[in-house]
């Protein structure tokens, strides 16, 4: 390769190889990939730039690209004449691949990385880099236990963010956060935790913003920090997103049920774009929306929470309240502090999004920035 026209691809490439080399060591024997080069990283990651700042008949290209072998990917679909890995092949290609799921595969071939077609699934922790905006590009890899990618970096603009998985070892780490990291307590996929992770997703893709606050089920002293009458209470409490959790150990590779359950997801994510909370329980039965967050009688008013990202240099810091954002930031921290037990999801219109928790460990609301992981 005579040399990235990007900068930053040239200061990724190596972290990202470091990741990947790192992470397939500690798989052993269950490895199926050996780690991408960082010449081949550098390249897909500075070809995808540029095609991300192209349009194909006016719209915006949305790209998957997995490092991986034509042998190793399961079912593919080969082209009969393999395309070269350039910006303009992608673009015109993205209309045809930007459903979920679908990767490009790209490859080696006479001593140059070529499209040599599509897949749909790939091994566990090989390289996938997904075109997400103009400018905006993230590096993943797959858990291979079923659930979700792992974001290892996101690229925007000359910023490069590894993200650090360090961070789950944080006291009082919130299992969504950890499981968005690629660990969970049990090692693997956690219904309850990544449908969490599903309303997320679907709350920062309407961009109006909004807030979840899920409450446990065993008592009802979040009533004490909203305001009444509640405009939209739920009564009987809507329990769709709770009986398809239930039949998840039994359906869940079931397309039927997996449409049914990103259905019932969006509606309730769709339910966060009216101005207020809407609120969950531990079991996921909806409770209410539209709810108006009010401060717990006797309570003290939050003048200081902690912040982290999950990213490599982040610091953690302790920041006052009118740092974090607007009105759905204060009263979801000052909800958390008053509601111990308590968690808040928090979409802004920006697309930041921030996952509120009381921490014992600390004593105080730890606001965590999670929105590099959603991507």
């Amino acid at each position: 390769m005579s040399g990235s026209g990007f900068p930053a691809a040239r200061v990724a490439a190596p972290k990202i190889q470091a990741h990947f080399r790192d992470h397939l060591a500690m798989m052993g024997d269950r490895a199926r990939v050996a780690p991408p080069s960082v010449e081949d990283i550098e390249t897909v990651i500075d070809v995808a730039f540029w095609a991300s700042l192209k349009r194909e008949e006016g719209y915006v290209p949305k790209i998957s690209l997995a490092l991986v072998a034509p042998d190793a990917a399961a079912r593919p679909m080969f082209f009969a004449s393999a395309m070269p890995l350039e910006p303009h092949s992608l673009v015109r290609l993205a209309p045809a691949v930007e459903r979920p799921s679908i990767h490009l595969g790209v490859w080696r071939r006479d001593g140059r990385l070529v499209v040599w077609g599509t897949t749909r699934s790939i091994p566990p922790s090989s390289f996938v880099l997904e075109v997400a905006a103009p400018g905006l590009l993230v590096v993943k890899h797959h858990r291979g236990d079923g659930g979700k990618y792992v974001n290892v970096a996101v690229i925007e603009g000359d910023q490069v963010k590894m993200i650090d998985e360090h961070t789950s070892k944080l006291p009082d780490c919130p299992a969504m956060l950890s499981s968005l990291l690629g660990f969970t307590e049990t090692g693997g996929w956690n219904a309850s935790v990544d449908v969490l992770i599903d309303l997320a997703v679907s709350m920062r893709a309407h961009g109006r913003g909004g807030i979840i606050l899920m409450v446990p089920h065993s008592t009802n002293t979040w009533v004490e920090s909203v305001v009444h009458p509640m405009s939209y209470a739920v009564v009987p409490s809507y329990t769709g997103l709770t009986e398809l959790l239930s039949r998840a150990n039994t359906e869940r590779g079931e397309r039927e049920w997996q449409e049914e359950l990103e259905d019932t997801v969006n509606a309730i994510a769709g339910l966060t774009a009216v101005d207020g909370a809407t609120i969950l329980n531990d079991r996921c039965e909806l409770l209410s929306f539209g709810a108006k967050i009010s401060r717990r009688k006797g309570s003290t008013i939050v003048e200081q929470v902690a912040l982290t990202e999950p990213i490599e240099g982040g610091e953690a810091a302790v920041v006052t309240t009118s740092h974090l954002g607007g009105t759905r930031h204060l009263s979801s921290a000052q909800f958390v502090h008053d509601q111990r037990d308590a968690l808040a999801l928090v979409a802004s219109q920006d697309g930041r999004f921030t996952v509120f928790a009381w921490s014992p460990y600390e004593e105080r609301v730890h606001a965590h920035r999670v929105e590099t992981l959603l991507l």
